[in-house]
Protein backbone atom coordinates (compact mmCIF):
# COMPACT_ATOMS: atom_id res chain seq x y z
CA UNK A 1 0.00 0.00 0.00
CA UNK A 2 2.84 2.38 1.10
CA UNK A 3 4.24 2.13 -2.38
CA UNK A 4 1.16 2.61 -4.30
CA UNK A 5 0.08 5.94 -1.97
CA UNK A 6 4.03 7.09 -2.60
CA UNK A 7 3.36 6.36 -6.86
CA UNK A 8 -0.33 8.19 -6.34
CA UNK A 9 1.60 11.22 -4.73
CA UNK A 10 4.65 11.59 -7.39
CA UNK A 11 2.11 11.28 -10.21
CA UNK A 12 -0.96 13.62 -8.40
CA UNK A 13 2.00 16.47 -7.62
CA UNK A 14 4.29 15.80 -10.37
CA UNK A 15 6.97 15.47 -7.93
CA UNK A 16 9.80 14.74 -10.80
CA UNK A 17 12.74 16.61 -11.42
CA UNK A 18 13.08 18.07 -15.09
CA UNK A 19 14.70 20.85 -17.06
CA UNK A 20 13.66 24.21 -17.52
CA UNK A 21 11.04 24.42 -20.60
CA UNK A 22 8.73 27.65 -22.16
CA UNK A 23 5.45 27.60 -20.33
CA UNK A 24 3.58 27.74 -23.05
CA UNK A 25 3.34 28.04 -27.36
CA UNK A 26 1.10 28.24 -29.67
CA UNK A 27 -2.55 28.39 -27.85
CA UNK A 28 -5.26 29.06 -29.64
CA UNK A 29 -8.31 31.18 -28.58
CA UNK A 30 -10.80 29.17 -27.68
CA UNK A 31 -9.47 25.32 -27.52
CA UNK A 32 -12.15 22.91 -28.60
CA UNK A 33 -9.84 19.72 -27.88
CA UNK A 34 -8.12 19.16 -24.64
CA UNK A 35 -5.57 16.94 -23.27
CA UNK A 36 -4.56 16.75 -19.52
CA UNK A 37 -1.62 15.05 -18.26
CA UNK A 38 -2.31 14.87 -14.67
CA UNK A 39 -4.76 14.55 -12.01
CA UNK A 40 -4.78 18.19 -10.70
CA UNK A 41 -5.01 19.27 -14.52
CA UNK A 42 -7.76 17.54 -14.70
CA UNK A 43 -9.77 18.31 -12.13
CA UNK A 44 -8.97 22.04 -12.89
CA UNK A 45 -10.54 21.52 -15.96
CA UNK A 46 -14.18 20.29 -15.17
CA UNK A 47 -14.07 22.74 -12.39
CA UNK A 48 -13.88 25.32 -14.47
CA UNK A 49 -16.51 24.00 -16.60
CA UNK A 50 -14.04 22.72 -19.49
CA UNK A 51 -14.99 18.91 -18.98
CA UNK A 52 -16.63 18.45 -22.48
CA UNK A 53 -13.86 19.99 -24.28
CA UNK A 54 -11.38 17.28 -22.39
CA UNK A 55 -10.45 14.55 -24.87
CA UNK A 56 -8.04 13.19 -23.33
CA UNK A 57 -6.23 11.96 -19.61
CA UNK A 58 -3.07 10.91 -18.41
CA UNK A 59 -3.86 7.01 -16.79
CA UNK A 60 -4.02 8.17 -13.19
CA UNK A 61 -6.81 10.64 -13.30
CA UNK A 62 -9.97 9.15 -11.72
CA UNK A 63 -12.14 12.46 -10.57
CA UNK A 64 -14.66 13.16 -11.21
CA UNK A 65 -15.80 9.70 -12.13
CA UNK A 66 -16.31 10.38 -15.33
CA UNK A 67 -12.62 10.83 -16.63
CA UNK A 68 -12.22 7.07 -16.11
CA UNK A 69 -13.68 6.69 -19.38
CA UNK A 70 -11.83 9.20 -21.61
CA UNK A 71 -8.72 7.89 -23.32
CA UNK A 72 -5.43 7.81 -21.60
CA UNK A 73 -2.36 9.34 -22.75
CA UNK A 74 0.05 7.59 -20.89
CA UNK A 75 1.75 8.99 -16.91
CA UNK A 76 3.05 12.29 -16.07
CA UNK A 77 6.55 10.59 -16.00
CA UNK A 78 5.87 9.04 -19.55
CA UNK A 79 2.99 11.19 -21.79
CA UNK A 80 2.25 9.20 -24.75
CA UNK A 81 2.81 12.25 -27.21
CA UNK A 82 2.15 9.93 -30.30
CA UNK A 83 -1.49 9.33 -28.89
CA UNK A 84 -1.84 13.03 -28.20
CA UNK A 85 -0.91 13.84 -31.83
CA UNK A 86 -3.45 11.35 -32.98
CA UNK A 87 -6.16 12.94 -30.82
CA UNK A 88 -5.24 16.36 -32.77
CA UNK A 89 -5.63 18.13 -29.53
CA UNK A 90 -5.60 21.75 -29.45
CA UNK A 91 -4.30 22.48 -26.33
CA UNK A 92 -2.06 20.15 -24.05
CA UNK A 93 -1.98 21.18 -20.35
CA UNK A 94 1.24 19.71 -18.49
CA UNK A 95 2.82 20.18 -15.18
CA UNK A 96 5.94 22.93 -15.24
CA UNK A 97 8.08 19.58 -14.06
CA UNK A 98 6.84 18.05 -17.21
CA UNK A 99 9.03 14.67 -17.59
CA UNK A 100 12.29 14.80 -19.66
CA UNK A 101 12.23 17.00 -22.69
CA UNK A 102 8.38 16.80 -23.25
CA UNK A 103 7.52 20.65 -23.40
CA UNK A 104 10.31 20.68 -26.38
CA UNK A 105 8.86 17.99 -28.49
CA UNK A 106 5.13 19.60 -28.44
CA UNK A 107 6.98 23.04 -29.16
CA UNK A 108 8.81 21.63 -31.94
CA UNK A 109 5.76 19.88 -33.31
CA UNK A 110 3.64 23.23 -32.70
CA UNK A 111 1.53 21.35 -30.92
CA UNK A 112 -0.36 24.25 -28.72
CA UNK A 113 0.74 23.53 -24.84
CA UNK A 114 0.63 25.54 -21.49
CA UNK A 115 2.91 24.47 -18.45
CA UNK A 116 1.32 25.02 -14.90
CA UNK A 117 2.46 24.84 -11.57
CA UNK A 118 1.67 22.15 -8.96
CA UNK A 119 4.12 22.03 -6.05
CA UNK A 120 2.13 24.39 -3.10
CA UNK A 121 -0.90 26.07 -2.49
CA UNK A 122 -0.76 28.85 -4.07
CA UNK A 123 -0.25 27.28 -7.39
CA UNK A 124 -3.64 25.84 -7.29
CA UNK A 125 -5.05 28.95 -7.78
CA UNK A 126 -2.35 30.08 -9.69
CA UNK A 127 -2.93 26.86 -11.77
CA UNK A 128 -6.79 27.66 -12.59
CA UNK A 129 -6.04 31.23 -13.56
CA UNK A 130 -3.09 30.12 -15.82
CA UNK A 131 -5.66 27.90 -17.52
CA UNK A 132 -8.49 29.63 -17.90
CA UNK A 133 -6.91 32.10 -19.63
CA UNK A 134 -5.24 29.24 -22.36
CA UNK A 135 -9.01 28.36 -22.84
CA UNK A 136 -10.74 31.58 -23.22
CA UNK A 137 -12.11 31.82 -19.95
CA UNK A 138 -10.18 34.28 -17.85
CA UNK A 139 -12.78 35.78 -16.33
CA UNK A 140 -14.48 33.02 -15.12
CA UNK A 141 -11.31 31.18 -13.86
CA UNK A 142 -10.59 34.31 -11.69
CA UNK A 143 -13.35 33.92 -10.32
CA UNK A 144 -13.27 29.81 -9.16
CA UNK A 145 -9.82 30.65 -8.30
CA UNK A 146 -11.25 33.97 -6.24
CA UNK A 147 -13.53 31.78 -4.59
CA UNK A 148 -11.02 28.87 -3.05
CA UNK A 149 -8.98 31.77 -1.51
CA UNK A 150 -11.73 33.41 0.36
CA UNK A 151 -12.93 29.27 1.45
CA UNK A 152 -9.66 29.02 2.44
CA UNK A 153 -9.44 32.28 4.70
CA UNK A 154 -12.46 31.27 6.48
CA UNK A 155 -10.75 27.93 7.45
CA UNK A 156 -7.76 29.66 8.39
CA UNK A 157 -9.80 32.43 10.68
CA UNK A 158 -11.39 30.24 12.46
CA UNK A 159 -8.46 28.51 13.32
CA UNK A 160 -6.84 31.59 14.79
CA UNK A 161 -8.59 31.30 18.10
CA UNK A 162 -7.62 27.69 18.87
CA UNK A 163 -4.47 26.75 19.96
CA UNK A 164 -2.02 25.02 17.09
CA UNK A 165 -1.46 21.09 17.78
CA UNK A 166 2.05 19.82 16.64
CA UNK A 167 0.99 17.62 13.67
CA UNK A 168 2.84 15.12 12.04
CA UNK A 169 1.22 13.45 8.89
CA UNK A 170 2.23 10.43 7.61
CA UNK A 171 1.45 9.97 3.94
CA UNK A 172 3.08 6.36 3.41
CA UNK A 173 4.88 3.37 5.35
CA UNK A 174 5.08 -0.20 5.97
CA UNK A 175 1.17 -1.33 6.63
CA UNK A 176 2.44 -3.50 9.06
CA UNK A 177 4.84 -2.25 11.23
CA UNK A 178 5.83 1.80 11.75
CA UNK A 179 8.61 1.58 9.29
CA UNK A 180 8.98 3.19 5.89
CA UNK A 181 7.33 6.18 6.49
CA UNK A 182 7.23 9.51 4.53
CA UNK A 183 5.46 12.79 5.93
CA UNK A 184 4.97 16.16 4.72
CA UNK A 185 7.71 18.10 5.05
CA UNK A 186 8.45 21.78 4.45
CA UNK A 187 7.99 23.99 1.55
CA UNK A 188 5.40 20.82 0.57
CA UNK A 189 1.36 21.56 -0.18
CA UNK A 190 0.62 19.95 2.51
CA UNK A 191 2.44 21.95 4.89
CA UNK A 192 0.59 24.68 4.02
CA UNK A 193 -2.54 23.18 4.79
CA UNK A 194 -1.69 22.03 8.14
CA UNK A 195 -1.07 26.12 9.27
CA UNK A 196 -4.67 26.78 7.56
CA UNK A 197 -6.43 24.24 9.08
CA UNK A 198 -4.75 25.16 12.42
CA UNK A 199 -2.02 23.37 13.10
CA UNK A 200 1.97 23.34 13.05
CA UNK A 201 3.57 20.86 11.22
CA UNK A 202 6.55 19.61 13.25
CA UNK A 203 8.77 19.03 9.77
CA UNK A 204 8.57 22.62 8.97
CA UNK A 205 12.16 22.91 9.98
CA UNK A 206 14.87 24.44 7.95
CA UNK A 207 16.49 21.20 5.54
CA UNK A 208 13.78 18.87 5.89
CA UNK A 209 12.63 18.60 2.34
CA UNK A 210 9.11 18.69 0.90
CA UNK A 211 8.46 14.45 1.54
CA UNK A 212 10.84 13.09 4.10
CA UNK A 213 11.20 9.70 5.13
CA UNK A 214 11.09 9.15 8.89
CA UNK A 215 11.32 6.64 11.45
CA UNK A 216 9.74 5.70 14.72
CA UNK A 217 12.93 7.17 16.47
CA UNK A 218 12.34 10.16 14.79
CA UNK A 219 8.54 10.62 15.81
CA UNK A 220 9.75 9.96 19.43
CA UNK A 221 12.08 12.75 19.31
CA UNK A 222 9.09 14.95 17.58
CA UNK A 223 6.80 14.19 20.13
CA UNK A 224 3.75 15.43 17.64
CA UNK A 225 0.37 16.76 19.38
CA UNK A 226 -1.64 14.90 16.57
CA UNK A 227 -0.63 12.08 13.83
CA UNK A 228 -2.48 11.94 10.57
CA UNK A 229 -1.83 7.94 9.60
CA UNK A 230 -2.88 7.83 5.81
CA UNK A 231 -4.68 4.66 5.14
CA UNK A 232 -5.30 3.53 1.54
CA UNK A 233 -8.03 5.37 -0.10
CA UNK A 234 -8.82 3.06 -2.48
CA UNK A 235 -9.63 -0.17 -0.16
CA UNK A 236 -13.69 -0.45 0.31
CA UNK A 237 -15.05 1.05 3.89
CA UNK A 238 -14.71 -2.27 5.90
CA UNK A 239 -11.21 -2.69 4.23
CA UNK A 240 -10.02 0.85 5.55
CA UNK A 241 -11.78 0.33 9.32
CA UNK A 242 -9.86 -2.57 9.45
CA UNK A 243 -6.36 -0.93 8.39
CA UNK A 244 -7.58 2.08 10.91
CA UNK A 245 -8.20 -0.37 13.89
CA UNK A 246 -4.74 -1.91 13.04
CA UNK A 247 -3.19 1.22 12.93
CA UNK A 248 -4.12 2.83 15.69
CA UNK A 249 -3.23 -0.49 17.64
CA UNK A 250 0.29 0.07 16.40
CA UNK A 251 0.45 3.43 17.72
CA UNK A 252 -1.28 2.38 21.15
CA UNK A 253 2.05 0.52 21.86
CA UNK A 254 4.19 3.76 21.93
CA UNK A 255 2.46 6.13 24.84
CA UNK A 256 5.35 8.57 25.26
CA UNK A 257 3.95 9.99 22.00
CA UNK A 258 1.44 12.71 23.16
CA UNK A 259 -0.51 11.94 20.24
CA UNK A 260 -0.75 8.37 21.51
CA UNK A 261 -1.03 9.56 24.67
CA UNK A 262 -4.14 11.75 24.71
CA UNK A 263 -5.96 9.90 21.60
CA UNK A 264 -5.02 11.99 18.72
CA UNK A 265 -4.22 9.63 16.30
CA UNK A 266 -6.15 9.54 13.14
CA UNK A 267 -5.82 6.41 10.92
CA UNK A 268 -8.06 8.33 7.57
CA UNK A 269 -7.84 8.77 3.87
CA UNK A 270 -9.96 11.50 2.17
CA UNK A 271 -9.18 10.82 -1.84
CA UNK A 272 -8.45 14.74 -2.69
CA UNK A 273 -5.74 14.60 -0.26
CA UNK A 274 -3.35 13.54 -3.09
CA UNK A 275 -4.02 15.88 -5.72
CA UNK A 276 -3.54 19.66 -5.66
CA UNK A 277 -6.39 20.77 -6.96
CA UNK A 278 -9.65 22.86 -6.69
CA UNK A 279 -10.79 20.54 -3.80
CA UNK A 280 -8.33 21.83 -1.73
CA UNK A 281 -10.64 22.94 0.39
CA UNK A 282 -12.14 20.10 0.88
CA UNK A 283 -8.69 18.83 2.35
CA UNK A 284 -8.13 21.65 4.57
CA UNK A 285 -11.76 21.01 5.74
CA UNK A 286 -11.00 17.51 6.92
CA UNK A 287 -7.82 18.43 8.30
CA UNK A 288 -9.33 21.21 10.45
CA UNK A 289 -11.14 18.71 11.77
CA UNK A 290 -9.46 16.20 12.62
CA UNK A 291 -6.79 19.03 14.46
CA UNK A 292 -9.35 20.43 16.44
CA UNK A 293 -10.97 17.00 17.98
CA UNK A 294 -10.45 16.91 21.03
CA UNK A 295 -7.97 14.33 23.19
CA UNK A 296 -9.60 10.97 23.96
CA UNK A 297 -6.98 9.56 26.85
Amino acid sequence: MAKRLLAAFAFAFGIVASPAHPAHALVAQTPARIVSTLPSITETLFALGLGDRVVAVSQHCRYPPQVVALPKVGTFVKPDLERILTLKADLVVISDRAAGDFAARLGALQVPFVAVPSRTLSDVTLAIRQIGTAAGIESHAREVAETIERRLDDIRRLSVANPRPRVLLILGRNPQALTGMVAAGRDSYLNDLITIAGGLNVLDEPGVPPYPHISLENVLDLKPDVIVDVIDMTATRAVRARRAEASRELWRRFRTIPAVRNGRVHADAIDALVVPGPRVVDTAEWLAALIREPSRP
